[in-house]
């Protein structure tokens, strides 16, 4: 059972929403507003934000970004925009999942369960107490702190997941689809995803895809991470 916020100004999908969650012993709470979105995680904790775009006061992108600015809550955006761009737009300012309109409620729960788990997995109290070291990277599961040549890396929550991940694992070229699985918790998935991460991660470790130091694309067979000089690139 999870406490569920739910932002959606149409009152047909709003009242949907609620009674499906509902139903699946979810705790729920809804509001029409950005506005009112914003005062609600101020006030009370929730375990996943359903967030629609065309609410009436503030578009929900912009709701978005000012959520982060308070919380780390999960937030599924709900949209009926399926715009490329849009979609990296969203992941870049913090959205952990997005489900285009109009959707099956299987599909909702499903998406949900996966931001679940991950979330929960990521706040669980027996995570690895030794600290990863690659090169110059030193990360912390425990704390989950990342720092690169001693200096701390200001990490999102699935940036540091992803590169925890691979850095539990120097060397090996992780298929991406065991990314998706592990990381995302996910069967199926677009890699846009999972290359928007990298490039964020990658940026962060002052690196490029053309000059990478420690992360590396392999066309059609995965990521690596490894320090500098540990082999000839492929």
């Amino acid at each position: 059972m999870a406490s569920v916020l739910v932002v959606e100004d149409d009152q047909f999908v709003r009242s949907a929403l609620i009674r499906h969650l509902t139903d699946a012993a979810h705790t729920v709470r809804s509001v029409g507003t950005a506005l009112e979105a914003l005062r609600e995680v101020a006030h009370v904790r929730f375990d996943v934000v359903i967030l629609d775009l065309g609410l009436p006061d503030l578009d929900g992108s912009e709701a978005l970004k000012m959520l982060r600015g308070i919380t780390d809550v999960p937030v599924i955006i709900a949209t009926a925009r399926d715009d490329e761009s849009e979609i990296v737009r969203l992941l870049n300012a913090g959205a952990d999942d997005y489900l285009t309109k109009p959707f099956s409620v299987e599909h909702l729960s499903a998406r949900m369960a996966a931001v679940l788990r991950r979330s929960r997995a990521s706040s669980g109290e027996t995570p690895p107490s030794t600290v990863i070291r690659v090169g110059g990277l030193a990360i912390d599961p425990l704390r989950r702190q990342a720092e690169l040549d001693g200096v701390r890396l200001d990490l999102t929550r699935r940036e540091f997941d992803l590169l925890a991940f691979l850095a539990g694992r120097p060397g090996v070229v992780v298929p991406r689809k065991e990314l998706l699985a592990e990381v995302w918790q996910q069967s199926y998935g677009d890699d846009q995803t999972i290359d928007v991460h990298l490039s964020w991660l990658r940026r962060k470790l002052g690196e490029t895809a053309a000059k990478p130091r420690y992360l590396h694309t392999l066309r059609g067979v995965g990521v690596k991470l490894e320090p500098p000089g540990a082999g000839v690139r492929p």
